[in-house]
């Protein structure tokens, strides 16, 4: 199954694009609604697409933040609304994207520090950061450095305000927002075994409601794991400016 992977300026993504994003967006998430989908799209700079054919099967929304923390000025990458088509969960196209978008990041901000700010309300976005990268935060088996505390406060705070719990690393919109749909916030036994996913079910109990876990991991060369990087050369890029 061949996936077409576009990364394009969020101003520059086609109505007939954002009609089909918002449709496959709908098979996954519930308490949806056109006028939220389109006011996070307009807050992006851009989006990652993928196609096969003329099929739309997957998308992310992407922000890139500046922001000072501790008086040193930091990049965020933050991912807002983020589906790929069950056809396509084995398909690694989306995770190479990100991986070359966070090459790019590394190009134009080389003496920065840079970090993926991801939030989450399912296991399987969880499950991304281990697949990705060797040190991340929040993870079962490390505590979170308090430098990296600070970050995540910071960064969340600015973005989500006082829907950000900075004690339990939640951002709680309760209920005023989109969540999984029941189908998609079941979690098979064949998954509960693993530590990752058991974490991310003890520190997000609220996940069913559309309770986001705030994650954060540095964005460097270094802490790519060799996953991420065959995963980045095996997956060729258009993109659209």
């Amino acid at each position: 199954m061949s996936t077409e992977s576009n990364i394009v300026r969020a101003s520059k993504v086609p109505d007939a694009w954002k009609d089909a994003m918002f449709e496959i967006y709908g098979r996954y998430f519930c308490s949806i609604s056109r006028r939220a989908f389109a006011d996070d799209l307009a807050e992006k700079d851009w989006v990652i697409v993928l196609r096969d054919g003329n099929e739309i099967v997957g998308f992310s929304t992407l922000q890139v933040l500046r922001l000072a923390v501790d008086a040193v000025e930091c990049v965020f990458l933050f991912s807002g609304d983020t589906v790929v088509d069950r056809a396509h969960w084995h398909d690694s196209t989306l995770a190479g994207c990100f991986g070359h978008f966070m090459l790019r990041l590394m190009r134009e901000w080389p003496d920065v520090p840079r970090h993926w700010f991801l939030i989450t309300k399912g296991y399987r976005t969880y499950r991304f950061l281990p697949v990705y990268f060797k040190t991340f935060y929040p993870a079962h088996d490390r505590q979170t450095p308090p430098a990296y505390a600070r970050l995540l406060r910071a960064v969340a705070t600015h973005k989500f305000g006082a829907a950000y719990d900075a004690q339990a690393g939640l951002i709680r919109f309760g209920g005023s927002k989109d969540r999984l749909t029941p189908e998609m916030c079941a979690v098979p036994p064949s998954r509960r075994d693993d530590p990752h996913v058991r974490f991310f079910l003890a520190r997000n109990p609220g996940y069913t409601a559309g309770d986001e876990l705030a994650c954060i991991a540095d964005i460097s060369r270094d802490n790519l794991n060799k996953y991420a990087w065959r995963v980045i050369h095996n997956t060729t890029v258009s993109w659209h400016e």
